[in-house]
């Protein structure tokens, strides 16, 4: 039976990743910091699917538990990538402590290069497999160093897919808008300030994302209100998105 390794599996778009990737057949590789949440969903997901869910709990963030992370894709044959875990800052750039700026760069850029050069390699060797990793519709537009991380993913991503297509490997960003998650309660953003109407539910994000990959899309942006947001950001010019921009992508309503 295939693997399938996902960081950030306790909530969310990351949970829903675990039973879509469960559904198809797939056993798990859980890998989270919470070991209690990350032992109870494993329990869950192996009574509802059936496969097998192994379990790493890691501070990604942390060089020496990362190579663990790094280390289990030559164990032992890994088919899907999923890079998820990530968090937001509920202040500015400029308001953030450096260090928690570095950290959140490590997680979003550098974990999400390491782990993937990780996966690729003995993918390559096998002749398939695929990453996905989770970016947002926040790398399309111009908002602080979250949007920057973001549009690094997508661009890394998409890239990489081209290069990688011929040896058989799949590569996709997967770049969602707002999602029903607990990112933003983390954050404590105030979720009123979106309309309704922008809020997508995590599963049916994943299930759309898994149609994208397996019509080797390398960019999935799921939702038709969100690939026109998407469209509007690449044709208008940025004095304008900035003038017209109310409220980020972090959920802060900018004035």
């Amino acid at each position: 039976m295939a693997t399938a390794l996902i960081t950030g599996p306790t909530a969310g778009i990351g949970r829903a990743f675990a039973d879509k990737l469960a559904g198809e057949g797939y056993d798990l590789v859980l890998v989270s910091r919470d070991e209690a949440r990350l032992k109870e969903v494993a329990a869950e997901v192996a009574q509802r699917y059936g496969v097998e869910c192994e379990v790493l709990a890691v501070d990604l963030t942390d060089r020496d538990d990362l190579a663990k992370v790094e280390a289990r894709f030559r164990s032992g044959p890994v088919e899907v990538l999923v890079n998820n875990a990530g968090f937001g800052q509920k202040k500015p750039f400029w308001a953030n402590p450096v260090e928690a700026e570095e950290k959140q760069l490590d997680l979003l850029v550098r974990v999400v290069l390491r782990l993937t050069h990780a996966a690729v390699l003995p993918m390559i060797e096998r002749g398939s497999g695929a990453v996905i990793n989770v970016s947002s519709v926040a790398g399309f537009l111009q908002r602080g160093s979250y949007s920057a991380h973001k549009s690094w993913v997508t661009n890394f991503s998409a890239g990489l897919a081209i290069e990688l297509h011929a040896k058989g490997v799949a590569v996709m960003a997967l770049c969602p808008g707002f999602v029903h998650t607990e990112f933003h309660e983390r954050m404590g953003m105030d979720k009123t300030v979106v309309p309704s109407f922008m809020w997508l539910e995590a599963t049916d994000l994943v299930n759309a994302a898994w149609k994208d990959l397996m019509a080797g899309k390398a960019i999935s942006v799921p939702s038709r209100r969100y690939k026109l947001l998407v469209a509007l950001a690449q044709y208008t010019p940025r004095t304008l998105i900035a003038r017209l921009s109310t409220v980020g992508l972090d959920g802060r309503r900018r004035t």
